[in-house]
């Protein structure tokens, strides 16, 4: 994930590997809170849908999607 970015954004890396840009700051969850929007929209999922298993507070997370 990349905090602070010009432009918002999902980029496939590889099977199961995104890079995800959002203009949010990290603090109190603002970064993640979009993340999870950008990942909502992207897949077409509901935001309760969507946890993040781990990477909270890092720049690399994993998360979960209940399709």
């Amino acid at each position: 994930m990349i905090t602070r970015a010009r432009k918002e954004g999902i980029e496939k890396i590889a099977e199961d590997d995104y890079k995800i840009k959002v203009s949010a700051v990290p603090e109190k969850g603002r970064a993640n809170k979009r993340v999870i929007e950008l990942l909502s929209k992207e897949f077409m999922v509901k935001k309760s849908d969507i946890r993040i298993v781990s990477g909270e507070t890092s720049n690399r997370k994993i998360v979960e999607l209940n399709l």
